[in-house]
């Protein structure tokens, strides 16, 4: 019996190796390309002069700030009420978020497991029943065309998310620090607000971003909740605005860009605090 020596060529395998990086970078970058090309095309399409997307270039070589000119009078109001009903979905989620959590990471209770199941299952509801839901409350509370009413809504549906991923963190929280605490003579809410909270800003900034983009983002609310154009989120009001500027995409084009931007900053601002927060942390 023979035994067959296969011999490799070192430098062969080095090239290999070098080049494998540099096909996994192009790929990125054609998929990235391909991601990002709707986006390109929707910033693109606002600036034509024409309003037509169907004859635009693909680099708008004269570009023509009609469009924004005119999405800043027609949503210009549109857009103050969703920066409005955003802000304050944050503030409230966090608000009720945050106690919450504390309560559930910190406590040592035989109903902390059922709360979670309960908050598992209140995230898993559908929007459009809750929706529904709220909108025969809201007819009797006169909550209807109203922005608390719709701080609210948003709120609803972001504070299980904000509890869970602010659980995950606290849970972290060294009992010994709250016990030093303790010790020095704070009581249990000055604890929380002077140590833990301080310790969970990762935690409170990722909770807070996708309270805000979750309001930010609302169509069904908005769509159930409203029903005069004095209260009218931009996602309302974009999608409503179709129908009046069928030959006019430069403005529509404009509006979506406009809408996009306090999300695209908000992320690039908070991005290291995301990947803090969405991680656990851990407190030495």
């Amino acid at each position: 019996m023979t035994t067959a020596l296969i011999t490799v060529d070192p430098r062969a395998a080095r090239r290999a190796g070098s080049r494998r990086p540099l096909i996994y970078t192009a790929l990125g970058l054609l998929f990235l390309g391909i991601m990002l090309f709707p986006v390109y095309w929707m910033v693109n399409a606002s600036l034509q002069p024409s309003g037509n997307t169907l004859n635009a270039a693909l680099i708008p070589l004269e570009p023509s700030f009609a469009g924004y000119e005119r999405a800043i009078a027609d949503q210009g109001r549109n857009l103050l009420t969703s920066l409005i009903v955003s802000v304050g979905a944050v503030v409230v989620s966090l608000g009720i978020a945050a106690p919450a959590a504390y309560a559930l990471a910190q406590f040592r209770y035989r109903w902390i497991n059922i709360a979670l199941l309960v908050i598992l299952i209140a995230q898993m509801i559908p929007g459009i029943v809750i929706a529904n839901a709220l909108y025969a409350a809201y007819n009797d509370l006169g909550l209807l065309n109203t922005v608390a009413g719709l701080i609210l809504a948003d709120a609803s549906h972001a504070i299980p998310f904000a509890i869970l991923v602010l659980r995950a963190f606290m849970m972290n929280v060294h009992p010994s620090i709250i016990e030093a605490a303790r010790v020095d003579g704070a009581g249990q809410f000055r604890a929380f607000w002077s140590i833990v909270l301080p310790v969970s800003k990762n935690a409170l900034i990722t909770a807070g971003l996708f309270a805000f983009l979750f309001a930010w983002s609302d169509f069904l609310f908005a769509l159930t909740l409203t029903t005069t154009p004095d209260i009218r989120p931009v996602t309302l009001g974009i999608y409503q605005y179709l129908g009046t500027q069928v030959s006019n995409w430069s403005a529509v084009m404009a509006t979506a860009v406009l809408s996009s931007l306090p999300a695209i900053l908000l992320l690039l601002l908070a991005q290291r605090y995301i990947a803090a927060g969405a991680m656990g942390g851990a407190v030495k």
